[in-house]
């Protein structure tokens, strides 16, 4: 059992509301820059504050109240930051979906969470406007958020509020598992904000920082990590809804310090710097971290020798907050390790009947702490299947330790497929796919290339049908979000499987990767 080393954590110091961070900088330091949006305007922390009021008013209008749901259909926006401080006020739950999902995942995900109102940053998000449109949502305009589209006055009932930090749900996001169905992952306020003071130390975050948020507010890493992390240093935010590698050389340029991304943005930037001829600038960057996605040793040197800076490593997921561990700022090391445990965290590495694995040997990693979600949202039966009764979380990921308390993740025990930093799960790209007609059968692998992985689905096609990959292809454009629609979809005559039928997944991993192959080299 470890622990993050000697630093302290003092729950009790801690803020008791999101919405607190800034509201102190408000009182503290008005006039110090806050956000920049994504048309380029700027607000420093009154201003900021005034957004959350007009946001306020807007809920309260809406009929929002304490424990109700307020589905946020968003891209990194001001908007997106007033309303889920908002709701914090009024102890409602932030329901953070990215704008980019299929209008049948948003869908059930509403169904599920029933909420009492919804939001669309229609500004910065054409996905969002058209999500807007679908709801009949209406637009409501203000100089502190800008413009948003609003559906309010849902039929829903709240859930209890509970004056504790570490009761009451500042926020919920979804991840469908292993089972294909959505998940509402409850994030308590102590949650969220045990990773945006913990992490943010760990990142000596401070007033000075210019951080670029390209990172999904929408996803946890996005909203603990860079977002509240940074709001809770007193920093500022350059609040970016897509990433674009000539917009972030630009900022980098410009005097950002701190950028947090995931392997895949490393290697499109570089790409894009040596196809455009450019030198990279980094005048003021003092740290730069990977995350979401596993890193390639090889990939890091790269970068690491291109930007002159050492690249942090680490490690999380959505029921961790995210964070579970990463690498020392203080600490440069030349491996892939994702480094310690948080300060304040316990993690264990285990064999499959829970027992602690001698150090050195490979068993899956539980982690317990401030930062483990409350739960599943009406799903306590997969609640108690993923934390045990004494609060340990069962990642499901394959690690290792060293004697310095250095963890290195070894695979995932889970099918969880990671492209871009957003989360693929086979299931739910093979449910797209077999309600094609001319589909009997589908399975989904993950292929790992340079910095990123690749979603590889395999199809059994009923005789004669002549459906193709171009078909497939177009049927799931609108059933999935776009960073899970498959990068190649092999038809097939039958599938690898045992004597018992079920397919085995680790040939078609080896096969996706021998056909893969294939094509790249022929140019297919």
């Amino acid at each position: 059992m470890s622990g993050g080393g000697d630093d302290t954590v003092d729950l009790a110091a801690f803020p008791r509301r999101i919405h607190e961070l800034p509201d102190r900088w408000r009182r503290e330091r008005p006039a110090a820059p806050a956000l920049v949006d994504f048309d380029g305007r700027e607000l420093d922390y009154a201003a900021l504050g005034d957004a959350v009021d007009a946001a306020e008013r807007v809920l309260r209008e809406a009929g929002v109240r304490g424990g109700d749901r307020v589905m946020l259909l968003n891209e990194n926006s001001v908007a997106t930051g007033a309303f889920l401080f908002a709701c914090s006020r009024l102890d409602a739950w932030a329901v953070l979906l990215n704008a980019r999902l299929a209008a049948p995942e948003v869908a059930r995900i509403r169904d599920h969470c029933r909420p009492r109102a919804m939001v669309f940053t229609h500004l910065c998000s054409r996905d969002a406007a058209r999500h807007g449109t679908d709801a009949g949502a209406a637009e409501v305009t203000d100089p502190g958020f800008g413009a948003v589209l609003v559906a309010g006055g849902l039929e829903a009932e709240p859930e209890p509020v509970s004056d504790d930090p570490a009761g009451q749900v500042a926020a919920m996001i979804y991840t469908s598992g292993t089972t294909g169905q959505p998940k509402g992952v409850m994030l308590t306020h102590r949650n969220v904000l045990f990773i945006a003071i913990v992490s943010g130390r760990q990142r000596a975050l401070g007033p000075d920082d210019r951080v670029y948020a390209v990172l999904p507010i929408s996803h946890v890493f996005g909203l603990a990590s860079t977002f509240l992390g940074t709001v809770n240093a007193g920093g500022c935010l350059v609040l970016v809804p897509k990433f674009d590698p000539a917009h972030l050389a630009d900022a980098l340029a410009g005097g950002v310090t701190v950028f947090q991304g995931v392997p895949a943005m490393y290697a499109k930037l570089l790409e894009y710097l040596e196809g455009a001829g450019r030198t990279l600038e980094v005048p003021r960057l003092r740290y730069m971290s990977s995350g979401g996605a596993p890193l390639d040793l090889d990939w890091k040197r790269r970068i690491e020798a291109r930007f002159g800076l050492a690249l942090n490593n680490g490690y999380g997921l959505t029921e961790a907050s995210p964070t579970v561990s990463q690498t020392r700022i203080d600490g440069r090391r030349d491996d892939d390790s994702i480094g310690p445990a948080l300060p304040g965290l316990e993690v264990r590495i285990v064999d499959p009947e829970g027992r602690d694995v001698p150090e050195g040997e490979v068993g899956e990693l539980w982690a317990r702490g401030p930062n483990i979600m409350k739960g599943y949202y009406r799903d306590p039966a997969a609640t108690a299947v993923a934390v045990t009764p004494d609060g340990w979380l069962k990642t499901g990921d394959l690690c290792r330790r060293d004697p310095d308390g250095a963890l290195f993740l070894v695979g995932r025990a889970k099918e969880l497929i990671i492209r871009s930093g957003f989360n693929v799960y086979p299931p739910e790209v093979e449910t797209a796919l077999n309600a094609h007609p001319a589909v009997t059968h589908s399975a989904v692998v993950g292929r790992r290339v340079s910095g990123n992985e690749e979603v590889i689905a395999f199809v059994e096609a009923v005789p004669g049908s002549g459906v193709d990959e171009a078909a497939l292809k177009d049927f799931v454009k609108d059933r999935l979000a776009p960073y899970k629609r498959p990068q190649r979809i092999f038809v097939v005559d039958a599938m690898p499987a045992s004597a018992t039928g079920k397919v085995q997944k680790h040939r078609l991993t080896l096969l996706a990767e021998e056909m893969c192959t294939a094509d790249e080299e022929t140019g297919a």
